[in-house]
């Protein structure tokens, strides 16, 4: 059975936290001296007093946290945060109605990036902040944020850490799962101060230099401007953020390798090589069609193909170039790299690169055993045989994620015009990225579709960020049994 009487425990005290970043956003609304300081001062109330009732108006005997009970959790946190999270907006009457506070919250916890906002600069500096702070929380994981700070939680955490870190390896960054966690905060801060940094140099406020390191390390693309990165028209804004997109959808446990000198290890790791080999590959082959069709100068069409690969592939979302206007071959790269998504053990969405990789191998060795039937072959990653189980489950996953898309782009096409939006909304949606296609291009946003369509792609942002088992599981009947 389900710990509930735990579960609700530990939801009080993250709870807890997320009051204590509102009451941050209260001191900015009192530093600019504008409107919404009582909206996140309720907001504080609100959530602080529901999560202190919570954690300790409830006692739980059983402090031990199953597998399910992980599964279970980390589901909910990303729907009470959410749910929570979206008081400041509603109270605060810069986005009144619900379901377009929920999207707006859920989109920037899942670090989609989707928008209902149609005048982004018309928010006061806190909400702002608020929205950006959304998307760095969720980036790398509010529950191996609790992880880091509350190690006296004990060892059954581990399994709030496996239902909630994405991909289908972990590369463990030290002994224990806390250990771990908090190497992984502590590098996910270091590189967000850096990014701050080097962006105020290139001529970006120190305001927006902080909301846009916070989202662009939690790959999430939300920005404090409308026309989000093309604002600022800086070359030198925008090669600094493609170079922390790409750290920040790096497999964070082989970048720590690398700081601490084993620079091989990332380098001849499998998955960032591809990684790379399809940013170069696909920033080239767009890169050259827009010199063909006249799009600019070539270290214009350069910098806008590698700008929108990265930023999609990294599934960030930010846009310097509306790519609706490009040729429609260079399109179809684009929405094929939003199911490939990054690396695994990133903040990054979509399916993985390591799947990718590992589906493409798995079928190249079927063929060979097709023609040598009597000979052991087995896949290999990094020169390692991949165990059989492994591979069950990336095809499990693939399998899924496809159903579930396919599923969805069904039920988005009631909603919308025409099936390139409908489809756009789904994977966009499902891998976190942010912009789409249709009616939902790169300087476009999601405020015309309905209610109920925007209640959907949140419950897909939140299915595609905890990587679609960790919240599907919770409807089979398997995992209701004793």
């Amino acid at each position: 059975m389900i710990n509930i009487r735990f579960i609700i425990n530990l939801l009080g005290k993250l709870m807890l936290i997320e009051s204590a970043c509102f009451l941050l956003c209260v001191l900015i609304s009192l530093l600019y001296r504008e409107n919404d300081t009582l909206a996140f001062l309720y907001s504080t109330l609100i959530t602080g007093g529901t999560g202190a009732i919570m954690a300790f108006g409830i006692k739980a005997n059983d402090k031990v946290l199953a597998k399910k009970d992980g599964y279970f959790t980390v589901t909910f946190i990303w729907l009470f945060f959410s749910l929570f999270g979206c008081l400041p907006f509603i109270l605060g009457n810069t986005i009144p109605s619900f379901p377009d506070a929920f999207f707006e919250t859920m989109s920037g916890f899942t670090t989609t990036g989707s928008s209902i906002l149609n005048d982004i600069e018309a928010l006061p500096h806190a909400s702002l902040f608020w929205r950006s702070m959304t998307q760095w929380l969720g980036g790398l994981g509010i529950a191996v944020l609790f992880l880091a700070i509350l190690p006296s939680l004990g060892i059954e955490g581990r399994d709030l850490y496996v239902a909630e870190v994405p991909g289908p390896t972990h590369n463990k960054m030290a002994a224990t799962f806390y250990s771990s966690a908090r190497k992984l905060w502590l590098f996910y801060l270091f590189f967000t101060l850096l990014e701050a940094v080097l962006l105020s140099i290139g001529g970006m406020g120190i305001f927006d230099a902080i909301c846009h390191s916070f989202t662009t390390m939690a790959t999430g693309g939300f920005s404090t401007k409308q026309d989000s990165i093309a604002y600022w028209n800086s070359p030198y804004i925008q090669y600094v953020i493609i170079v922390f997109m790409c750290i920040a959808a790096t497999n964070f446990g082989l970048f720590y390798a690398a700081l601490k000198g084993d620079v091989k290890k990332l380098l001849l790791d499998e998955e960032f090589r591809w990684y790379m080999i399809l940013i170069l590959g696909a920033t080239t082959i767009i890169a050259t069609g827009l010199y063909w069709a006249n799009w600019g100068e070539e270290e214009k069409c350069i910098r806008d193909a590698l700008f929108q690969v990265v930023s999609i592939m990294t599934t960030t979302g930010f846009a310097t170039a509306d790519y609706l206007y490009w040729p429609t071959l260079l399109g179809l790269i684009l929405f094929i790299l939003m199911f490939i998504g990054s690396c695994a053990s990133s903040t990054a969405g979509g399916i993985k690169v390591i799947r990718v990789v590992l589906l493409f191998k798995n079928s190249f060795t079927e063929m060979k055993r097709i023609i040598h039937p009597n000979a052991v072959i087995n896949v290999k990653y990094n020169d390692k045989s991949v165990h059989p189980t492994i591979m069950t489950s990336v095809m499990g996953f693939f399998i899924l994620f496809i159903i579930v898309f396919s599923i969805g782009s069904v039920i988005m096409a009631f909603f919308t015009e025409d099936i390139a939006t409908a489809c756009s909304a789904v994977i966009t949606s499902l891998s976190n990225i942010g912009p789409g296609f249709g009616s939902l291009g790169p300087m476009d946003n999601f405020a015309h579709l309905s209610d109920v369509a925007k209640l959907f792609l949140a419950a897909l942002m939140l299915i595609g960020r905890l990587e679609v088992f960790t919240v599907l599981v919770l409807f089979t009947k398997a995992f209701w049994k004793k």
